[in-house]
């Protein structure tokens, strides 16, 4: 911690720098730290972790209102997680304290998880050490690529505080790189949350381009999938659609299977050499 003796945080998304969620966390934010915002200039969703080449970088301090203040924060022509390395590298005197990534226009649930820019980001701010939350709002998919203002960011925006706050104060697990937060669209601050294990269902399918020949251009689109409300008790999707309660669910940056290493070589190796020798 170093300016005001506040602990520093830095705010990001991948909806971009005009994304009303984000300046509903930065509010919120704001009463537990220093929040220094660096968002995409465009919008990002579904980029990932990517690191896009085609990205320019270029990095423009814009003046806005917060709370009744007069902040800096900084549009950036890039991906979210290029948006945090930026800010890192370039932007903040020093590693922050905590990263927050949202609040996303739409749930970031099941196997879907690394499409999202929201998460991306923040595996990105935990890769370079920062404890990390990414925070994510139910919607319907209408507004998942919108700046509307029809959308209610309160209890979002409170949850981003309140989990950035026992991040801050917490030492969590050594596998725990980022806490994933869903909130369902009717929370109050009063919703009840639990932690969650991430769902091996894909909670959006792919909708084929709809176009008459290849050399026309073509959006594979999304739509909810249909069988979300049959998974596991104990999984993000199942907390969100049918406990209508927050789901946290840790993140891990290892992303090795789960398996008994001995016995997946042990499996790979049997009947090795073993080939025809014509």
């Amino acid at each position: 911690m170093s300016l005001n003796n506040k602990p520093q945080i830095l705010l990001t998304n991948d909806d971009g720098i005009r994304s009303p969620g984000l300046w509903a966390a930065a509010a919120a934010l704001s009463k537990i730290g220093f929040v220094h915002v660096a968002a995409p200039r465009d919008q990002y969703s579904g980029a990932g972790r990517s690191m896009p080449s085609t990205s320019d970088g270029t990095i423009e301090p814009r003046k806005v209102t917060v709370n009744g203040k007069d902040w800096t924060v900084y549009s950036v022509g890039g991906a979210p997680a290029q948006t945090v390395l930026h800010a890192v590298i370039e932007i903040l005197p020093n590693c922050p304290d905590l990263v927050v990534s949202g609040i996303n226009y739409g749930e970031n649930v099941g196997s879907g998880v690394t499409i999202s820019g929201t998460v991306g980001a923040a595996l990105e701010a935990a890769a370079l050490g920062a404890k990390a939350i990414a925070i994510s709002l139910e919607t319907e998919l209408e507004h998942h690529l919108s700046y509307s203002e029809e959308v209610d960011f309160t209890a979002a925006a409170y949850f981003a505080a309140y989990f950035g706050r026992l991040l801050l104060e917490k030492q969590m697990p050594a596998d725990v790189d980022v806490l994933k937060v869903e909130i369902p669209s009717d929370s109050t601050i009063v919703t009840p949350w639990e932690v969650t294990r991430l769902s091996r269902k894909r909670a959006f399918d792919p909708v084929d381009p709809q176009r008459e020949s290849w050399d026309q251009p073509g959006w594979i689109g999304y739509r909810l999938a249909d069988d979300l409300d049959q998974d596991h008790s104990d999984t993000d999707i199942y907390a969100l659609r049918q406990k209508r309660v927050i789901s946290v669910t840790p993140l891990s940056l290892d992303l090795t299977s789960r398996v008994d290493l001995g016995e997946l070589e042990s499996l790979l190796r049997k009947g090795e050499g073993r080939g025809d020798k014509g």
